[in-house]
């Protein structure tokens, strides 16, 4: 997952131009991007979409960002979203394990009429400061947890803090790498505002890159082209995803959804991301 691209949940009009584009996931946002009044219509657009066999015979990973789970909207959009195609869903403003273990307990409720064949994976932002300080207990709150994904805007902005020092980027980078790190799970990256500044995008991606990320977020389509170039795949890359896509046709054929691979567990998240890597090669 080299590049996240989010897409406004409210614009269905751009989610054939996202999945026709070069980006290995999408994000579709439920949150900050849909005025209250749209929400009902974005996720019942989003969930079509995630749904739609176009989204789930690609060569990407379906994400949904829900909202808060402290909002009157979050219980139904887990009822909407939670379909065959989500491989992740993207969970805002989460601040400790128990809130966590909550959202587990929210989406096993949706999950118990067996529609699913496999339970949908967490992608937990850290984008507050107490998120921040207990980050390594929400990476292993649950098993569900497949990531953490780092927000800057709402880290930094409400507190004064200059996302341009770049020393404070990678104090936050560091801090959820290794509660990434210490979980066994990966860590991505946060969006990049600046929509023109395309040096300001690469540094920052390159930091995060040298600290383990998997990949950064994206705002806008024209970012996706500098993280997939950012985080390209070394050829000991491309011989790892060639073995988990072997793997997994040889797992499915014995009718298992996950599967060891040189000691971890691999499950759809990671067989996408194979996937995904393998068809950027061209």
């Amino acid at each position: 997952m080299r590049s996240k691209l989010f897409v406004p949940g409210g614009r269905p009009e751009l989610f054939d131009k996202a999945l026709a584009g070069p980006a290995d996931a999408l994000s579709f946002d439920l949150e900050d991007s849909v005025p209250a009044e749209a929400k009902t219509r974005a996720r019942d657009d989003v969930a079509a979409f995630v749904a739609s066999p176009a989204m789930r015979q690609a060569a990407k990973l379906a994400i949904v960002r829900v909202n808060a789970p402290d909002t009157s909207w979050f219980e139904d959009d887990l009822r909407a979203v939670v379909v065959p195609g989500l491989a992740l869903l993207n969970v805002p403003k989460l601040e400790s394990a128990d809130e966590v273990r909550a959202v587990v307990a929210a989406l096993e409720r949706v999950e118990s009429d067996g529609a699913r064949e496999t339970p949908v994976g967490l992608l937990v932002n850290v984008e507050t400061p107490r998120g921040l300080e207990h980050a390594a207990a929400m990476a292993v709150a649950h098993p569900r947890v497949a990531g953490l994904q780092l927000g800057l805007a709402d880290l930094f902005e409400p507190h004064g803090i200059d996302r341009g020092d770049a020393a404070a980027v990678h104090a936050a980078m560091f801090a959820v790498k290794m509660a990434a790190a210490a979980a066994g799970v990966f860590a991505v990256d946060a969006a990049f505002a600046a929509i023109d500044d395309a040096d300001g995008y690469r540094a920052e991606a390159r930091m995060s890159r040298r600290l383990g990320f998997i990949g950064k977020s994206c705002i806008h389509p024209r970012q996706v082209a500098f993280a997939n170039e950012v985080f390209a795949p070394t050829p000991e890359d491309i011989v790892h995803a060639r073995r988990v896509v072997a793997a997994a046709a040889e797992a499915a054929r014995m009718g298992h959804g996950a599967f060891a691979l040189d000691g971890r567990m691999i499950d759809l998240p990671f067989v996408k991301r194979a996937e995904a890597l393998l068809a950027s090669l061209g």
